[in-house]
């Protein structure tokens, strides 16, 4: 039987305290250990640097040791770039063109073509440009490899990699074909590959312990599955029907993983995942069908289940039950995941204003509102006693006044 130690062997993160090397911060679920944090802020108030970026990316930053990484596209999406700042100065330490592509294709207007966020695993540097591209850089952002994977992901990328031991996961769900696959992160060489039905789709793999045994939980089109992580086995499937383009990662706990079921109207469930099959009928503990995210992930603390519809529509739920403890309407519009660092929840709208509020099941209890310019779709990322906040200009480094 595995246990959780081993669980975080093979998540293989070398994230160190202050560090948060991938999408949704060192678990993946949209906690931070990071205290100190700033409680307000602007343009220029508690800004340690403000990094101004060339293109545009949607990918959160990525921060490892002195490092902050993060992708950009520019000239149309022709160039697709892996850029890299010191975390002290905001100075610009790399910026390299991973792939250039002459024809990158359409994408949705909310998305970019540099929207999966970087993975940093050890000297290792993982960027994914859907199918226009995935590489491994060294920390030097020298190109280690490169590979493509054929599907028409059609409104651009989206989903990240995550590690898992010696492996490379990523969700490959086109409007042509869907497939999970695990690539050797060495290399670059598939090792499996795991193809399903469904509908295109563009979220990120989550790795959760089931009764002492790994699985990767991956949300398709109409479909979410777990499957086996060494050798990419399906050990469960569950059903919403006529989802599609589902963005929300799941979150994992109390015995249940929260899934979103995407477009057109979005629905929120909560699953067991010990079961095998087919577990549509069977591991469903319950279900929401109003104010549902359609692009931010959930956050699950504790007993409570935090989520913010597109809309802006904050819910606080019982996990276990998903009794409604509360809701609140704040308004604007919401594509960026939750944060839940130094005892605060951070949510930043599309138009670069955070609300932090308390994580507390009596009532929604706002502490500040935060605004710089520029629109953001970028999660927050908390780091080495910092947030960093991305918009479509500039990051910034935010820090606690003095």
């Amino acid at each position: 039987m595995r246990t959780l130690s081993v669980l975080f062997v093979l998540v293989a993160s070398v994230a160190f305290a202050g560090d948060s090397p991938q999408f949704r911060g060192p678990g993946g679920e949209g906690h931070s250990s990071e205290t100190n944090l700033p409680l307000k802020w602007s343009d220029t108030e508690n800004v340690r640097w403000k990094a101004e970026i060339d293109g545009l990316g949607w990918s959160t930053p990525s921060v490892v040791g002195a490092d902050v990484w993060f992708t950009t596209a520019t000239d149309d999406g022709k160039s697709l770039r892996a850029v890299c700042l010191d975390k002290d100065s905001g100075k610009e330490r790399h910026n390299v063109e991973v792939f250039h592509r002459d024809e990158p294709g359409k994408i949705h207007g909310k998305n970019s073509y540099a929207s999966p966020s970087v993975l940093v695993d050890g000297e290792h540097v993982f960027v994914h440009f859907g199918k226009l591209g995935t590489a491994c850089l060294d920390r030097n952002a020298k190109v280690i490899w490169t590979t493509e994977f054929t599907y028409n992901h059609r409104h651009g990328p989206a989903g990240s990699p995550i590690v898992v031991g010696d492996l490379l996961i990523l969700s490959c769900d086109g409007g042509d074909v869907q497939f999970v696959t695990a690539l050797n992160k060495q290399t670059g060489k598939e090792v499996w590959k795991t193809t399903r039905e469904g509908a295109m789709a563009y979220s990120t793999p989550l790795l959760i312990e089931v009764d002492g045994q790994p699985q990767v939980v991956s949300t398709g089109g109409e479909w979410a599955m777990g499957y086996e992580p060494q050798t990419g086995k399906e050990i469960w499937r569950f059903r919403y029907p006529k989802g599609y383009s589902n963005v929300p990662r799941p979150v994992f706990g109390q015995g249940l993983v929260f899934l979103c079921s995407g477009y057109d109207k979005p629905w929120l469930y909560a699953v067991r995942p010990n079961g095998t099959g087919d577990v549509t009928e069977t591991h469903m503990a319950w279900k929401l069908d109003r104010g549902a995210p359609l692009n931010p992930s959930p956050l699950l603390i504790g007993e409570e289940l935090y989520i913010v519809s597109d809309n802006g529509i904050v819910t606080c739920l019982n996990a276990k039950s998903g009794e409604q403890h509360w809701q609140q309407r704040v308004g604007g519009n919401f594509s960026a995941s939750l944060l839940h660092a130094d005892g605060r929840i951070y949510m930043l709208d599309e138009n670069g204003k955070t609300y932090v509020f308390a994580p507390t099941k009596d009532e929604y209890r706002e502490l500040a509102v935060n605004e710089v310019p520029g629109r953001s779709l970028a999660s927050i990322a908390a780091a080495d006693g910092s947030l960093f906040l991305r918009t479509d200009k500039a990051v910034y480094r935010l820090h606690a006044a003095k």
